[in-house]
């Protein structure tokens, strides 16, 4: 072991036959400064923990002179953790019995386990004709290239880094397995995240544990039923509790129970959401490395990720982390990336772009983890990294002369953006739009219309942002002309209890509907002539009821995915009805409160955070007053420091109106402003022709006259010019050429005969 830094160490560690050399770094984000673990008394009060894990020892890293190598690894009591290098994972961890630090050193892929899968099995999912085919590409394609070239050709997505906030919650059975010693489920679960985190760098994502819940006694909610049910309550719980108590992308519940082969269950795409970013994850033994390649697919899922089954997919080993089977996988596919590219292009994981903030850095500043450390004004990287930053110093992570700022969607150019400037427009009629206020680089907290306030003129309610209406959801799967099939078609179609019509899951089998509930089974949809494909093609059903042409689809996206060919939630399903849990309850179970014309005065909506959002023209907090509309929440829709407005007005006013002003004078004078020059113009003729004019010259008209030079034999003489006598006499006789001087004699003046000039034609009439 060599270590000259307490943040750097490295090892030699001897394992097939060769030794290799380990570089490991501390994994500086994996906790924040405030992480916090929550435990719950027998009475139900919240007990919160802040351990102090300023010093933790959990590493990542590489191995020297292996090229695509990566390490992830404990060092709090021996080395425990897995190595990844040439296309293969490697498990490490000390012996108990050895006393002379010995630790075991196996393949990952040697680890006999209970076989588990997420999703469908990979051969119901490919038609027979595809089966053969799709097993050869996937084994034999695979091994061609290193994942690391694969993912090489990043987008501009993959290129930007993206920031996952995990929070983990282990049920009781789980804590009650691990001797219910709190400090050895809060180590496990370190031990986890970093895990996790090392598999998504090639991602160029990081995973940041913010929070820990453990239910020390008993669980807040049921654990019976299907994987999917468990799923369901879960979200609700977090929603309802976890979300107001801890800001987080996605919470991950790791218990105990196993659910009958399948081992975990999320829904897709929905990182950022209030009610669904989550998932469950079943922990049935001690192995960290391999359950944390099912926790990875999981959260996968939440990050917009389908299973690689039946798709030309790659990742340089036989299996990857998205395939349905629990395989213990280490290595994202093409695939995968590819689902996680266009999460982010279609707006769905904007909370992944929000550095975590200064006070949330762990441990010391160090610059040049890319993080913003406390007394980091910026972190732009490495030296090579920052040369083409204008904003931030790598050296000293400190802004450059005159920058306000270096990240966030309210900088630009190194400044502020102006107060008012939008930085995340609304994108639905329930959504709300937010904007920068002038002195921050960071856009405020995502809000939108309270659940429960009516939408799509009252025919909808609005839920967590979007509009939830029938129509809506069968334009989305099957074109813009589609739209929802008439009650009979759900009522009939939603009552077989199959895969193309149910009520979600029961007992591991598909539940048949009720008759009251059938609006909130599987979507059926009419008028249907092209299907959207979410990342595997689906299976299509159309059902003829009574002339009616029913359509229906399952995306076969495996039994631990919410199929998204149900009714969404939040949907109304009848006069004061809701769909929830495929349930057609009373909307009361929305808690909508806001009475409009009490709280915001006619001149505004309530948001979710239960404050006013007003109307243009009125001003926050309750829309009493004039101003320029937004909430609390939002930021300022305009900014009093910005005096574009007000310059732009002076200029309008003091020279733009003045010169207006003027043409419209001379355009509706012109007329008379032409005659007026013309007969000024006429007159000044008149007086130049009367003026006197003195004709001094008989011949052609007077030049001017040179001094004379007369030259001779002997000299030059310089001779004065002429002089000429001018009077005003004037007689009407031609005049005569005068004759010059002899030049022998001094200059005289000339006598001239004068004589008048010719007279001047009368004006014309």
């Amino acid at each position: 072991m060599d270590s000259s830094d307490s943040n750097q160490v490295s090892y030699i560690i001897s394992a097939m036959g060769k030794e290799h050399v380990v570089v490991l770094e501390k994994n500086d984000l994996l906790l924040p400064e405030d992480f916090t673990v929550y435990t719950h008394a027998k009475d139900g009060s919240l007990i919160t923990n802040r351990p102090p894990m300023q010093d933790h020892c959990h590493y990542r890293g590489y191995v020297e002179d292996v090229e695509g190598s990566s390490v992830a690894m404990s060092i709090c009591f021996g080395l425990r953790g897995v190595l990844r290098m040439d296309n293969s994972s490697y498990g490490i961890e000390p012996l108990v019995s050895s006393s002379d630090f010995q630790h075991l050193v196996y393949r990952l892929e040697d680890v006999v386990s209970e076989p588990l899968v997420c999703g469908t099995p990979h051969t119901e999912q490919l038609a027979p004709s595809e089966q053969d085919h799709s097993d050869h590409q996937t084994h034999s394609d695979t091994h061609k290239q290193p994942v690391s070239h694969l993912l090489r050709r990043k987008r501009a997505v993959l290129l930007q880094p993206h920031y996952v906030e995990l929070l983990l919650v282990v049920d009781n059975e789980r804590f009650t397995y691990m001797h219910r010693n709190e400090t050895a489920v809060r180590d496990e679960m370190i031990h986890l995240a970093n895990y996790i985190d090392s598999m998504y760098v090639e991602l160029n994502i990081r995973v940041v544990l913010v929070g820990l819940d453990i239910w020390a006694n008993g669980n807040p909610i049921s654990m019976e039923g299907s994987a999917g049910e468990v799923l369901s309550r879960f979200v609700q719980w977090r929603e309802k509790e976890l979300v107001p108590r801890r800001r987080h992308d996605s919470a991950q519940l790791i218990l105990k129970k196993s659910f009958g082969g399948t081992a975990g269950m999320a829904f897709v795409s929905t990182v950022c959401s209030r009610s669904h970013g989550g998932g469950i994850n079943a922990f049935t033994n001690n192995n960290i490395p391999s359950f944390a390649s099912i926790v990875a697919h999981e959260l996968g899922h939440n990050l917009g990720m389908n299973h690689d089954d039946g798709r030309n997919c790659h990742c340089g080993v036989t299996s990857c982390i998205m395939n349905s089977g629990a395989t213990g996988s280490r290595n994202f596919s093409s695939c995968s990336a590819d689902d996680f590219e266009k999460m982010i292009l279609n707006t769905g994981g904007s909370c992944l772009l929000n550095i975590p903030r200064p006070e949330e850095a762990y441990s010391a500043p160090y610059c040049g983890n890319k993080l913003v450390d406390m007394g980091e004004e910026c972190d732009c990287g490495s030296d090579k990294e920052c040369e083409k930053d204008p904003c931030c110093e790598a050296k000293t992570c400190k802004l450059k002369g005159g920058a306000q700022c270096a990240y966030g969607v309210c900088c630009k150019n190194c400044q502020y953006l102006p107060g008012g400037s939008v930085c995340r427009g609304s994108n639905d009629e329930c959504d709300l739009s937010e904007y920068c206020n002038g002195s921050s680089a960071l856009c405020p907290s995502d809000v939108f219309k309270q659940n429960g306030h009516p939408c799509k003129v009252d025919k909808a309610y609005c839920y967590n942002g979007k509009c939830q209406h029938y129509d809506g959801q069968c334009r989305a799967i099957f074109g813009p002309k589609a739209k929802a099939a008439p009650e009979v078609c759900f009522k009939d179609v939603n009552s077989k209890g199959d895969r193309f019509g149910n009520c979600g899951y029961q007992n591991y089998g598909y539940k048949k509907c009720e008759s009251r509930n059938a609006m909130c089974g599987k979507l059926q949809c009419e008028n249907v002539q092209s299907v959207t494909v979410f990342g595997i093609e689906p299976s299509i059903i159309q059902t003829p009821i009574a002339g009616i042409k029913c359509w229906g689809v399952d995306f076969l996206l495996g039994s631990d995915v919410p199929d998204p060919g149900m009714v969404n939630e939040g949907t109304k399903c009848g006069e004061n009805k809701v769909c929830l849990n495929y349930d057609c309850r009373s909307a009361d179970v929305l808690n909508y409160d806001c009475d409009i014309q009490k709280k915001c005065h006619s001149h505004g909506v309530c948001n979710s955070n239960r404050n006013c959002h007003c109307e243009n023209g009125w001003a926050p907090p309750y829309c009493e007053a004039k101003g320029y509309g937004g909430s609390v929440d939002s930021g300022p829709t305009w900014n009093d420091k910005d005096t574009s407005t007000r310059d732009g007005l002076l200029v309008f006013f003091f020279l733009v109106l003045p010169l207006m002003a003027l043409g419209f004078f001379v355009f509706f004078r012109r007329n008379e402003l032409q005659r007026r020059f013309c007969r000024r113009k006429r007159s000044q003729g008149y007086e130049a022709d009367s003026r006197p004019q003195a004709n001094t010259s008989r011949g052609p008209p007077p030049r001017a006259n040179p001094n004379i030079i007369v030259k001779d034999r002997h000299q030059a003489q310089l001779l004065p010019p002429e002089e000429v006598v001018q009077t005003s006499r004037t007689v009407s006789v031609p005049s005569y050429v005068v004759r010059p001087p002899p030049p022998y004699s001094r200059p005289t003046p000339a006598a001239t005969q004068l004589v008048p000039q010719r007279p001047a034609p009368p004006p014309p009439v």
